[in-house]
């Protein structure tokens, strides 16, 4: 039943009244009586058979005759609440989207609206409801894999997708490599083999380039696309295709990591270290664990890839579950373009002041010789706006709302100070500590950066891209654009210069995966440079004896990833055990975690301030005994549940942020 009560979190048995029988079919919606009102639920099974010996109650109705809740979905789904401490009616409204009545009234493969890209072109397969695979005339094509070639493993992963078997690949793209493409040789790969496959990105620019690569790949109406803004109405069709088995691909963001697609056979997901795959709704699955568990439990391929490599997916590599996919270091230093720091000793003898200028000589010198070339230049800043944070010009303190204690940001160079958090005017910002009235930038922001770069370099376009404006794509010629993390567009032939710049911003951060992040962006960035055989420059604004710059400048990702988890185990962090965190009022996560039968072995740490009055105590255990872990705190929470407690209590079982 979809009730927000833990406690409840178990199938409940109703008989079905003889004019439902024929629509009450497994998957399907249903409305039922549950003391004394009627909620919504999941019709999962139907028994000749009750074990409850007491009496029972009838459906009350089938909302929809459409069985949109798949058995495999079903079991996934209880698969992940297990994992991360939650319940199943969580799951099920995150992996079912809401129902669109016209929608599902619509004549299969029709639509009164034009059909958008990744969406099915109106046809149906041919092949009806047939369980049989398709003929070989039906697949296709053999998938030429000359774009993994320069991976040793990538022409023997493909292979293993088109002969049916379950490949598991953790992939290090090349700088500059097109890695849609290569996604979509993968997913041909799958489909040839008569099996379809389910990819995840992490936003609509990567979704829009994957879908532009699978449509040249496939062909049109071979798959759809899941994205929670495609609005109601467009998404709804594009699950239901996937669900009738109209495509047998499915490509999406984490909306789509619970895509129901028939003979699963390649679940793949690009860039794992973006939190944008974090679902911020509970349970809180992260759409990597959801699609390796989906791999698990379907006996599917997966691959996870990345200019980068996470922990997470370091830990499947050397647990074995996992092969490496990655070229050899003479293939990687062909492709990557030349990086250079600014803070390491030579650089520091020709120009002291690199340790504390924003854009030191070598950064400023590489750009104007890349424009002099014509070429672009791609300048990353990892913060939007103008001037996000200000501090006293007198004393440096920084400057804080008096009204909220938020950060004071300035918009423009003619705008007043305002709280970042409530939005009010600080017009009159007097200093608490000295009484000054000046500012001073404390975090200088992307516009405030075009800004200086403009004056610069004076004729030179200046193009921004972040969040309020993304540009996709930079034509040719000379230019500078600034790009926030996320943001960074393509360049028609590679930038001819990328300067990484405030780099202490992403590697002083109070954050466990703080090098970790910063690493994934830098190379995010870099790999869009030319390589440097064709002039292609890279300028990180750092010391280079720092761990990530050192995997940034020998483009070994992996020699990072290593070095993250060994560190990860040693101090006992995931995802070398496993963490749980429990956040809420002091007396609620005291009262849940006195009433959990924690695991033997298990480590409670805190508690540590939250937010909003709230504290968060974390508990550890080994890996082999994270189920254990989840289903104690789960029984507590039913239990609170039960009880009828006040104060709510968050459960999170590995969140990204610790601290």
């Amino acid at each position: 039943m979809d009730v927000p009560l833990t406690h409840l979190d178990r199938p409940f048995d109703y008989l079905v009244p003889a004019e439902l029988d024929a629509a009450a079919v497994p998957g399907v919606r249903v409305k039922v009586r549950f003391a004394g009102q009627l909620v919504d639920g999941w019709l999962l099974e139907r028994a000749d058979d009750s074990g409850h010996t007491g009496k029972l109650a009838y459906l009350e109705r089938v909302v929809s005759p459409e069985p949109v809740l798949a058995p495999e979905i079903a079991r996934l789904a209880r698969a992940v609440a297990d994992r991360y401490a939650g319940s199943l009616a969580d799951v099920l409204r995150l992996a079912v989207p809401p129902r669109h009545a016209r929608v599902e009234k619509e004549p299969r493969g029709d639509s009164d609206e034009p059909p958008m890209p990744g969406e099915p072109g109106g046809g149906v397969d041919p092949r009806g409801d047939s369980d049989e695979p398709p003929t070989a005339g039906e697949r296709g094509a053999d998938v030429d894999p000359r774009g993994w070639r320069d991976y040793p493993a990538g022409p023997a992963f493909l292979r293993a997708l088109g002969d049916g078997r379950t490949p598991r690949a953790v992939w290090s793209a090349l700088p500059g490599e097109d890695w849609a493409a290569r996604y979509a040789d993968a997913v041909a790969a799958t489909v040839a083999g008569g099996r379809g496959a389910v990819v995840v990105v992490a936003d609509a620019r990567d979704l829009d380039r994957l879908d532009a690569a699978l449509t040249g790949t496939l062909g049109p109406g071979r798959h759809v696309c899941l994205s929670a803004a495609l609005g109601p109405a467009r998404r709804y069709r594009a699950f239901l295709a996937a669900r009738r088995g109209e495509v047998p691909v499915v490509i999406g963001t984490r909306a789509a990591m619970f895509a129901p697609v028939e003979r699963l056979g390649l679940l793949a997901i690009w860039d794992d270290g973006d939190d944008l795959h974090a679902e911020p709704r509970a349970p809180y699955p992260h759409a990597r664990e959801v699609l390796l568990t989906r791999a698990q439990l379907g006996a599917a391929g997966a691959l996870v890839g990345g200019y980068t490599r996470t922990a997470e997916a370091q830990l499947l590599v050397e647990t074995g579950w996992a092969r490496e996919v990655v070229a050899d270091r003479a293939t990687v230093r062909a492709r990557t373009p030349a990086i250079a720091p600014t803070g390491d000793d030579p650089q520091l003898a020709r120009d002291p002041g690199a340790a504390t200028a924003r854009l030191p000589s070598l950064a400023w010198t590489t750009a104007r010789d890349a424009l002099r070339a014509d070429a672009p230049v791609l300048v990353q800043v990892p913060r939007r706006g103008y001037l996000p944070s200000v501090a006293c010009a007198e004393c440096r303190t920084p400057a804080r709302c008096p009204h909220c204690a938020g950060p004071l940001a300035l918009p423009s160079a003619e705008g007043v100070p305002a709280c970042r958090w409530c939005g009010r005017v600080a017009a009159a910002y007097a200093c608490p500590e000295c009484g000054g009235r000046r500012l001073r930038a404390a975090v200088t922001g992307a516009r405030r950066t075009a800004e200086e770069l403009g004056r610069a370099f004076p004729g030179v376009p200046v193009r921004t891209s972040g969040r309020e404006e993304v540009l996709a794509t930079v034509p040719g010629g000379a230019g500078l654009v600034i790009a926030t993390p996320g943001a960074e567009p393509v360049a028609e032939g590679g930038y001819g210069a990328v300067l990484l710049l405030d780099s202490w911003a992403l590697l002083t951060r109070a954050d466990l995966r703080a090098g970790e992040e910063a690493l994934r962006r830098w190379l995010t960035a870099a790999a869009l440079a030319r390589p440097g055989s064709a002039g292609g420059r890279v300028v990180v604004v750092a010391d280079g004896a720092l761990a990530p710059v050192q995997a940034l400048l020998r483009w070994d990702a992996a020699w990072f990833a290593a070095r993250e988890l060994a560190e990860r185990r040693e101090l006992g962090f995931p995802p070398a055990v496993r963490m749980a965190s429990v956040t809420g009022p002091a007396e609620a996560v005291a009262d849940l975690l006195a009433g959990a039968r924690l695991p033997d072995g298990a480590e409670v740490l805190g508690p540590v301030p939250a937010d909003e009055g709230r504290e968060r105590m974390l508990v550890r255990v080994p890996r082999a005994r994270a189920a254990a872990l989840a289903e104690a705190l789960h029984a507590a929470a039913g239990q609170r549940s039960a009880r009828k407690a006040a104060d709510p209590v968050r459960l999170q079982v590995d969140p990204l942020s610790l601290f």
